[in-house]
């Protein structure tokens, strides 16, 4: 009988060691397995909640379908709802313009009021936690139904508002149902709630170096001076982010227009936003194709607005290492 006169230590070996050497780590294709198990609950609900309820509402786009029938009567009718919103629907445009001065007032106001009380904070002294709580805790309390509620009866004919005027002998008014002044109450909420910008600025102030002060308090300036020329450019990518989250959140303005108007954009639709004309459209008239096309053209304006912040943000966003 042969027998191997190899030795042991020429034999091929096998093993993760072995694997190691040949250019395959070990355990490659279980680790990568591991990562979809803990990755599975996410992409479930990624797919259940966003992805195909997205595709679904892209085709009923394309459909004539309200909520109370079953799916086999969905009706394909093309492009007629996105045709019959851009020519034959005047509520869709009116809902675009509202938003729009929503948005295009309401933002720019509240970054301004966030900006100014962060630099107001950003100083040390006793008892600053506590107020930049205060102000933070208007943003904690959010969009929700109970602040919409309290605005109302402060805004309205026996509120605080009026009360207030009246010390000084004004007479007041139902602001909330006038249509001159009820889209106004809304904006005003919108800037009421600038905690969370603020507290953003607030950060990238602490990040602007003393230095740069220091050197143009040496050459004289002022204190508008070094604003302008210190802290804006200093701070101008977070002014940029903030830009950014507040212009989406300011288009998708729903919860405070449906309680001040009692869920009709009223009075006379003056408070009529493009989410809550969605809204309606959907579940209160059952035009749930409508409903999908309007929500298809909404998001494309909002991905169209953020590109053209993104484009116009080279211009005016400077970082610290030149690389803008």
């Amino acid at each position: 009988m042969a027998v191997s006169t190899r030795s042991p230590a020429h034999r091929p070996q096998s093993g993760p060691a072995a694997s190691q050497r040949r250019g395959r780590p070990a355990r490659h294709s279980d680790d990568g397995r591991a990562g979809y198990v803990f990755l599975a609950p996410w992409l479930l609900g990624l797919a259940a909640i966003t992805a195909i309820p997205m595709l679904m509402s892209l085709y009923l786009s394309f459909t004539d379908y309200d909520i109370l029938s079953p799916w086999s009567d969905v009706t394909w009718i093309g492009l007629d709802n996105y045709r019959e919103m851009f020519t034959a629907d005047p509520a869709f445009w009116h809902a675009v313009r509202v938003t729009l001065v929503f948005a295009l007032i309401g933002t720019p106001l509240k970054l301004g009021a966030a900006l100014g009380v962060a630099m107001l904070l950003n100083r040390s002294f006793r008892g600053s936690g506590v107020f930049r709580g205060l102000f933070y805790l208007p943003s904690l309390l959010g969009g929700s139904v109970a602040v919409a509620m309290i605005w109302r009866s402060i805004f309205d004919r026996t509120g605080a508002v009026n009360a207030f005027l009246a010390w000084f002998g004004i007479e007041g008014k139902a602001w909330v149902n006038d249509p001159s002044t009820a889209l106004g109450t809304l904006i005003l909420l919108a800037i009421w709630q600038f905690g969370a910008p603020m507290v953003i600025f607030l950060a990238g102030l602490k990040q602007v170096p003393v230095e740069l002060y220091e050197a143009a308090e040496v050459d004289g300036a002022s204190p508008f001076r070094k604003f302008l020329s210190v802290t804006l450019p200093m701070l101008s990518p977070v002014i940029f982010f903030n830009l950014v989250l507040e212009t989406i959140h300011g288009f998708q303005g729903f919860t405070s227009a449906f309680v001040l108007s009692g869920g009709t954009g009223g009075p006379v639709d003056s408070t009529l936003m493009y989410t809550l004309q969605l809204y309606l459209k959907g579940f209160a008239n059952f035009e749930m194709g409508y409903a999908s096309a309007m929500a298809w053209v909404f998001l494309l304006a909002i991905g169209l607005v953020t590109v053209v912040i993104f484009r116009t943000g080279r211009f005016w966003v400077h970082y610290s290492d030149g690389d803008d």
